[in-house]
């Protein structure tokens, strides 16, 4: 313990990436940009099934159960359901890999 390499105290304790507890404006910025392009992305593979006069259950699925990033509060935007939470809400950057799952859709009244 004593030496070069002791340990400095900030670091001796708690974790060692630290999460802050909001979402910063840019990350915010970025949520809903990503948000968009998935909106864009079923827009356009819709328009093109309609032109070949085809659809995708899935994609029908997906357009009637989950909100466009317009139509979605900044609450469920920003944040998801956690049952483990004090008030049953969690910060989205919480979520591992938050950037590359889609948390649209919470449980009625949450």
């Amino acid at each position: 313990m004593f030496g070069p390499f002791k340990p400095s105290l900030p670091l001796s304790g708690g974790l060692l990436w630290k999460i802050p507890w909001r979402l910063s404006p840019h990350q915010k910025a970025r949520q809903r940009k990503r948000l968009r392009a998935v909106d864009s992305v079923i827009a356009c593979v819709d328009t093109a099934l309609k032109k070949q006069g085809s659809s995708m259950k899935e994609l029908e699925r997906w357009k009637a159960e989950m909100p466009r990033e317009d139509e979605m509060r900044p609450k469920d935007k920003y944040t998801i359901f956690d049952r483990k939470e004090k008030r049953y809400r969690k910060a989205i950057h919480k979520l591992p890999k938050w950037t590359r799952v889609s948390q649209r859709v919470n449980p009625p009244g949450f």
